[in-house]
């Protein structure tokens, strides 16, 4: 029986993803703003945790599960309990939506929802306890991620200062170029990117450490605080600058999750935690901002993206 984790089907960097899921996206997020459903530090502080904790689905999917059932601790589509778990629905179960490309959603259910089948074998530890705290270490997402940054044209330098200095991300000046890599075998093939952005990292911090920057730093790029060469990529929202607070929050909300769901100890933490404490309510932020630059950070550590595509004219 295979028990490795199921595959998000909305694992997609936004490049390419049908007009309809990214209205649905943007309409989820609206929802959010009408109804200060996680305005309150408690409910918020409660989503984070959560989406930090279901590992096995991507953060936005796993805010959406949250949504509608908050206690829920394994989720997979019908066909998929029965193929690989030999369990069934249990008549009258309420469906979990979630989203998927060209779908726009699909229908997942809760493990409590479920019944065994008389050749069901025993439930996988991740099905029984999905929470259980982990030890995390950086592997390749350190290097994988800065070689998927330069596809947007993010230049990344690692350099030596003192122990209170991270790192920091801006616009790069002059006309320099990278070579992001098309395909690798059987023949190299390279497109030529525009250094858009220069981001600096501590080589003095641990691997940990000089990580949890990265995501950070892009964390700010992708939520769209610095701007955006196409807003098809993402969003253009550099009229926040003005309320540092909201993009500190909304950075170091994705900074959290991305690290987290690796078992990562990362100081945004300590950051939300102290802001949450302060404060009653959260900033304004995007819900749809902070999980959509983590599901597309998260990705960047696992594979090769590919290059993006111009808008067409």
């Amino acid at each position: 029986m295979k028990t490795e984790n199921p595959k998000d089907p909305f694992l997609d960097d936004g490049a390419d993803v049908e007009l309809d899921v990214a209205t649905a996206r943007r309409g989820l997020d609206e929802l959010f703003s009408l109804t200060h459903q996680y305005k309150t530090a408690e409910s918020y502080n409660s989503l984070l945790k959560f989406v930090a904790n279901f590992r096995f689905y991507a953060p936005f999917n796993a805010m959406l599960v949250h949504i509608q059932m908050p206690g829920a601790r394994y989720v997979c589509s019908p066909s998929r309990w029965l193929d690989e778990f030999r369990r069934q629905i249990k008549p009258g179960a309420r469906p979990l939506v979630i989203l998927q490309p060209m779908g726009p959603v699909m229908f997942v259910f809760d493990v409590a929802d479920t019944l065994p089948l008389p050749d069901a074998p025993p439930l996988p530890k991740e099905v029984e306890n999905p929470f259980e705290v982990r030890a995390g270490k950086v592997d390749k997402q350190l290097e994988k991620t800065m070689g998927n940054a330069e596809r947007d044209g993010v230049s990344v330098t690692i350099q030596h200062a003192g122990s209170q200095s991270a790192g920091q991300i801006g616009n790069a000046r002059g006309g320099r170029f990278l070579d992001y890599p098309v395909r690798l075998n059987p023949k190299p093939e390279f497109v030529e990117v525009l250094v858009r952005y220069e981001l600096l990292l501590n080589g003095n911090h641990s691997r940990e450490a000089q990580y949890a920057t990265l995501v950070h730093e892009l964390a700010h790029l992708y939520c769209g605080h610095i701007g955006s060469p196409n807003p098809q990529w993402w969003p253009d929202r550099r009229h926040l600058n003005r309320d540092t607070d909201l993009c500190e929050f909304e950075a170091e909300s994705v900074c959290y999750l991305v690290c987290r769901r690796l078992g990562i100890d990362n100081p945004s933490d300590e950051y939300l935690a102290g802001y949450l404490k302060e404060h009653t309510e959260v900033p304004p932020i995007s819900l749809e901002a902070v999980m959509v630059a983590a599901n597309l950070i998260e990705k960047m550590g696992r594979e090769r993206l590919k290059p993006r595509k111009e808008s067409k004219k």
